[in-house]
């Protein structure tokens, strides 16, 4: 039994391994793209206020070490100025069953995409040589490369509820939340409101696949439930069309009425689109929060 289980055991690690690299290396190649197209934080400098010293670590420039303190140890460390410990930001891409879902007319996932999201804005954020952190994660948020690593691992690893558990986050901290929010409005804004009420500044992404924004059923359909036995079947489901866009366009009015009360921004994405474009836009508001 315990052979067996190591088998298993050693069969996910394996098959993590060769899931984490082409996401890190995706999620990479976004962020120096859109890097390319931007010209870094839109503020003075780092910041003069003192928040705290730390060890050097891998991927810190040697500018920022602090020789007349490292020089009283026999460590090296680093001077970090207040707004680093101001804007962390936090990701968090839903790890509902949900999320697996993949029709025809997608190339990805929606986990796929909102993992993707999620890590190419930390990259952006690393590389900015500022603090990231996952959303419910078991380590403390880095700026090295190698926080991204974790993050990527930890993403593919989890199954889980589909909204984020209740955390304590540092106040002026910014937060990416992508999933496909699909829970009922109220369940929403017990979830994300304690977050915001925090201080904390948010974007809340509504990731999509394009059957769900078209509904191209027609004829004999049997839907079944992704999460549970539930199943339904339509013998003419073109008839449900209407009535499923205008279901579809109610729950999206009241996320976005959700995300206006806290201050929150609301984006939705489609897994048929590329990610490009809603990336910059989210990292330019983040931006726009930081330089604040």
């Amino acid at each position: 039994m315990q052979h067996a289980e190591a088998l298993a055991l050693a069969g996910r690690a394996s098959l993590q391994a060769e899931a984490l690299p082409p996401l890190l290396v995706e999620a990479e190649r976004i962020a120096a793209t859109l890097m390319l197209g931007e010209h870094g934080r839109k503020r003075a400098g780092p910041g003069e206020a003192f928040w705290q010293y730390r060890p050097y670590s891998f991927g810190d420039s040697t500018q920022r070490i602090d020789w007349h303190k490292s020089a009283r140890s026999d460590r090296v460390f680093i001077r970090e100025n207040e707004w680093e410990a101001a804007n962390t930001l936090w990701v968090w891409a839903s790890p509902s069953i949900s999320m697996d879902f993949r029709s025809h007319l997608a190339p990805v996932s929606k986990r796929a995409r909102a993992e993707l999201l999620g890590l190419s804005l930390a990259a952006l954020a690393v590389k900015a040589q500022e603090r990231v952190g996952a959303l419910g994660a078991p380590f403390a948020p880095d700026h090295a490369r190698r926080q991204l690593v974790q993050i990527a691992g930890w993403m593919l690893a989890r199954q889980g509820a589909a909204l984020p558990a209740a955390t304590r986050l540092p106040r002026y901290s910014s937060a990416i939340l992508a999933g496909d929010f699909l829970e009922p409005p109220a369940e929403i804004a017990a979830a994300i409101t304690p977050i915001a009420e925090a201080g904390v500044k948010g974007h809340l992404v509504q990731v999509a696949d394009p059957a769900e924004e078209t509904f191209p059923y027609d004829g004999r359909v049997e839907f079944h439930e992704m999460a549970g036995p539930i199943k339904f079947l339509s013998a003419r489901a073109e008839r449900l069309r209407e009535a499923y866009a205008e279901k579809l366009s109610q729950h999206r009015a009241a996320l976005k009425d959700i995300c206006r009360r806290i201050g929150w921004s609301f984006t939705i994405h489609r897994t048929d689109q590329p990610p490009a474009p809603v990336l910059l836009a989210l990292h330019a508001r983040i931006s726009g929060e930081a330089a604040r």
